[in-house]
């Protein structure tokens, strides 16, 4: 797997404040920008959520909807302009509870990853610092997103770890 300079991957814990930091490396780039949404608003608290999302970035960003094509979607975004991916954990959340191969959707999403040539910045949530779950289906997502994690942060130019809104620089 090659690294590519023009992926950031920012990791951080709930309410870490990854997705402001993120959201602030990429309009440090000229835009207009592109934003990859993975979130699907199943209930209130979760569209409350994406409208604070959406409400925090200005108006010129282009919006694109990928709960699941995300790879897709990164390779029909343009190769010119920076783009943020928010987030791979509900991406994840997505593909596995679809039953999807997530060995080959994670290839994929590689694949479409080593092709950018703009800023790029993708952001997850850090889940496996806690407890070991006492489910199955989230043992397994935590592990899925383990091995996610690690293979984004080899592909990624930068790596940073958000705590308590702090940006802390890991490669």
């Amino acid at each position: 797997m090659t690294e590519n300079p023009n992926v950031t991957f920012v990791l951080g814990g709930a309410r870490s404040g990854k997705s402001a930091f993120a959201e602030r490396l990429v309009t440090a780039e000229p835009g207009p920008w592109t934003y990859i949404a993975t979130a699907q608003a199943f209930d209130e608290e979760m569209q409350s959520r994406i409208a604070a999302h959406r409400e925090r970035r200005p108006g010129d960003w282009r919006t694109v909807e990928a709960p699941q094509a995300l790879a897709a979607a990164i390779g029909e975004a343009p190769a010119e302009l920076p783009l943020l991916v928010d987030c791979l954990t509900l991406w994840l959340t997505n593909r596995l509870l679809a039953e999807a191969d997530l060995r080959a959707d994670r290839a994929a999403l590689l694949e479409a990853l080593a092709e950018r040539r703009a800023p790029t910045v993708l952001v997850s949530s850090e889940v496996g610092l806690s407890i070991v779950p006492e489910n199955a289906l989230a043992r397994r997502f935590r592990d899925a997103a383990g091995e996610l994690h690690q293979a984004v942060a080899t592909a990624a130019g930068r790596l940073y770890l958000v705590v308590a809104g702090y940006p802390l620089t890991v490669k």
